[in-house]
């Protein structure tokens, strides 16, 4: 590993300590270097406002080290333009730093490049693409909702090792979740939850599993991970663990003639409900858009073969990860999805794909859609 990606690791590693805390701004982690040792460093959290740079800046400051003639390495391009702070660019600039390792570049076409145009015009030594991947990984569903106006949406499910979700309803007890995948992918997949802004489902996985959907990580999170249940005829029940659970975190899509007085019962107990167009099959892209001026990010799609057929043919889906168990559920099972039976065939249309364990389950990730291209 060359020096320019040890210490961009080591940015990358406070851009990462942000998970669930930055949102709905990027993650993003800078240090500053001397004679090839960190001087300071710093990570951006949203609450805090200060964007990396100048958290990494203060930390110098504090300890009385002036960073003129130092090397800065950043996640992510230094901000050009005003938001809730100044361009960071400007900030790098006044404090006289010699050269600037980027990750990447913004994400943002409208301001993309523009930071290291300011950063060359002043005379600063810039490198960009060093350990960009890992850097572009971290940020996947910041760029797709700047450059898309939607929330990314990553598909999870647990699968049999013949591609099915669960066994046929007549050899289940409901209301209750078959566990296919073992603790070790469950609990992989309550880190997907933490990172993720809201995790969807629909009506059918609430009536037959009575899930929670909660964030058991126990981690620090800036906003409650937001639970969407779409259900076009408000079916749920009151006495559902979500709706019992409900604590301003529950939305419920509906369509536009949902009965009245489900409506009410479900607001008097703590449910969001909101209504959009459609009958039986509600307008995904319309409930994104919602999710996207809610600043939602990131969606954490855990549902069945309707809704995750649906998903996938409006082309919806941007990240797939599939779980795979060794169990063999056989025929009469619930597919994995509505007109895609076989969970491979989606594999084959991947890109950036990742295969791991968990346990003694499979596991293979990759994405659908590019959020950078």
């Amino acid at each position: 590993m060359s020096q320019d990606q040890q210490f961009m690791q080591r940015a990358l590693e406070l851009a990462e300590s942000t998970t669930a805390l930055a949102s709905p701004n990027p993650q993003v982690g800078c240090v500053f270097v001397r004679d090839g040792k960190i001087i300071a460093e710093g990570f951006h959290l949203y609450e805090a406002r200060d964007h990396a740079e100048i958290a990494a800046l203060k930390q110098a400051e504090a300890n009385g080290i002036d960073v003129a003639g130092d090397t800065a390495y950043v996640t992510l391009e230094p901000c050009s333009h005003h938001g809730r702070t100044g361009p960071c660019a400007d900030v790098l600039i006044a404090a006289g730093i010699s050269r600037c390792v980027i990750a990447t570049l913004d994400a943002n076409p409208v301001v993309r490049g523009n930071g290291v145009a300011k950063l060359e015009a002043a005379g600063i030594a810039v490198t960009v693409g060093v350990l960009e991947q890992k850097a572009r990984t971290l940020n996947d569903a910041f760029a797709w909702s700047i450059r898309h106006n939607l929330p990314m949406v990553t598909l999870k499910a647990a699968l049999s090792v013949d591609g099915k979700l669960a066994p046929p309803p007549s050899q289940r007890q409901r209301p209750e979740p078959h566990w296919l995948t073992g603790p070790e992918s469950r609990a992989e997949v309550q880190r997907l939850r933490h990172a993720s802004d809201a995790i969807l489902t629909g009506i059918g996985t609430v009536l037959a599993d009575d899930p929670t959907l909660t964030d058991r990580t126990g981690l620090p999170r800036r906003r409650p991970l937001q639970r969407i249940i779409l259900d076009a005829h408000l079916r749920i029940p009151v006495a559902s663990k979500l709706v019992e659970s409900a604590a301003d975190d529950l939305l419920i899509f509906c369509n536009q003639n949902a009965p009245q007085d489900r409506l009410t019962a479900l607001e008097a107990a703590g449910a969001e409900i909101h209504q959009v167009p459609g009958t039986d099959r509600l307008d995904l892209r319309a409930i994104l858009s919602t999710l996207h001026e809610r600043k939602l990010l990131s969606v954490l799609l855990e549902a069945g073969p309707s809704l995750n057929g649906a998903f996938l043919a409006a082309h919806l889906v941007q990240r797939a990860i599939l779980f795979y168990a060794d169990t063999e559920l056989g025929e009469g099972a619930l597919p994995f999805a509505e007109d895609l039976t076989n969970p491979h065939l989606l594999e084959q249309t991947m890109t950036h794909v990742t295969r791991t364990t968990f346990g003694p389950d499979g596991c293979v990730s990759g994405l659908l859609q590019n959020p950078w291209e």
